[in-house]
């Protein structure tokens, strides 16, 4: 790589808008570069924001694996150590499908038997209670946490009573055989603005087991049916599931419930994503028209160099150095427009007053800029950028000086 080469492609790229039409040219694709970076760092941001909103209000909250047998440690301990770290609680858990009635309304819902302490340290639910919290949910007492979707539904508050149902465990009386149904009382109200608004309750494991008419003692929490694990990351699910395949023990996984939902939003994160790439390449090779005209223009300065002693690689790297300077100002400069922009996003549609209310918690939009992708970004467009230098480079490469000096 030649130092003078490096420098002339400098001196060709520091060409001002004033002395040239082709620096003119050069400005523009420039210009386009980044803003195709700056964009596609805000909308990578906001959909990130989007995926971890999701990922709060709802891998938060549903179970992400669930052993569907009586067991607790003896399964952890035939993992491997990293498996074993990556699960930060389990406990007892039980799930049954009810329905829940009031005066108003009737609703299925999946009814979920919780250890409360155990879910107030290792969920999200705490975080978005409007009534009181799952310390609420005390044995016997027959209590329920609902959320705020399905009390409005229901049109029920915090004191009040309903009416649960559980087909699936029934008793026989002299009318026949009938569901299993007690009046419970709505202590609590969760308001997570997903789907688990409207069909999750929650009630003390040991009602629930009374209710499913299994006998349960927590000395013995193997006798639970079920056991619920809480892993550190729920995306990185797929390693412990596969362990447990090898295993031969039956569970289940939050993506059989929500899977689908957060296919949909990667799938669209990544079209965004290559649409906008696509934009920032129509910029980066906007930058071999202006190369090109380079090339015509500094033909007399090329030919003068390599009677100087240039070789013909080195001619070649003058233009691939322009391109690449005008790559990193492009690329350097959206970036720092994209962080900004990122930065400045809610403070800036709050004072325009766009009504994108999609977070709920007072911020406009959900924003989370990852820095790997900011690199991401930026090393992609540094490379097309080179590779958009390669045509002009060869153009000049293949000038003769005699012939170009000709006529000078």
């Amino acid at each position: 790589m030649s130092f003078v080469s490096a420098r002339i492609g400098y001196r060709y790229s520091k060409t001002k808008i004033s002395s040239s039409f082709i620096a003119l040219i050069n400005f523009f694709s420039v210009l386009g570069l980044c803003l195709g970076v700056a964009a596609l760092i805000v909308v990578l941001s906001v959909m990130n924001g989007l995926e971890d909103q999701l990922k709060q209000r709802i891998l938060g909250v549903v179970p992400h694996i669930v052993i569907t047998q009586p067991v607790l440690n003896p399964v952890i301990n035939q993992l491997k150590p990293e498996l074993q770290d990556s699960i930060i609680a389990t406990m007892p858990f039980i799930e049954r499908q009810a329905l829940v009635q009031s005066a108003q309304d009737l609703s299925g819902v999946s009814l979920q038997g919780v250890e409360p302490d155990t879910m107030q340290h290792y969920s999200s639910l705490n975080d978005h209670f409007v009534f009181n919290d799952l310390a609420i949910l005390v044995p016997k007492q027959y209590n329920v946490v609902i959320g705020y979707a399905l009390a409005r539904k229901l049109n029920v508050q915090v004191g009040d009573t309903m009416r649960l149902i559980l087909p699936s465990s029934s008793r026989f009386t002299p009318l026949g055989r009938v569901p299993t149904q007690r009046n419970v009382t709505v202590g609590g109200i969760f308001n997570l603005q997903s789907v688990e608004d409207s069909q999750t309750i929650f009630m003390h494991i040991d009602d629930v087991h009374r209710l499913a008419r299994i006998k349960y003692t927590p000395s013995q929490a193997q006798t639970s049916d079920s056991t619920r694990w809480f892993i550190r990351d729920p995306f990185a699910y797929a390693e412990l599931s596969a362990a447990l395949n090898a295993l031969s023990i039956p569970h289940t996984t939050w993506r059989e419930r929500q899977g689908p939902l957060f296919d949909a939003v990667k799938m669209e994160k990544n079209m965004m994503s290559l649409m906008l790439l696509l934009v920032i390449a129509v910029a980066a090779f906007n930058i071999i028209s202006a190369l090109v005209m380079v090339v015509i223009e500094k033909t007399p300065d090329i030919a003068i160099l390599r009677t100087q002693g240039l070789t013909a690689w080195q001619i070649m790297q003058i233009f691939m150095f322009n391109g690449l300077f005008n790559g990193i100002k492009g690329a350097g400069a959206g970036v720092i427009l994209g962080v900004i922009l990122v930065y400045g996003l809610n403070p800036l549609l709050i004072l325009l007053d766009v009504p994108l209310a999609l977070s709920g918690d007072g911020q406009p939009v959900p924003v989370l800029l990852q820095w790997y992708n900011v690199m991401w970004i930026m090393g992609v467009s540094l490379l097309l950028c080179v590779l958009a230098t390669l045509p002009p480079a060869l153009k000049a490469l293949r000038l003769q000086p005699a012939q170009s000096l000709k006529y000078e």
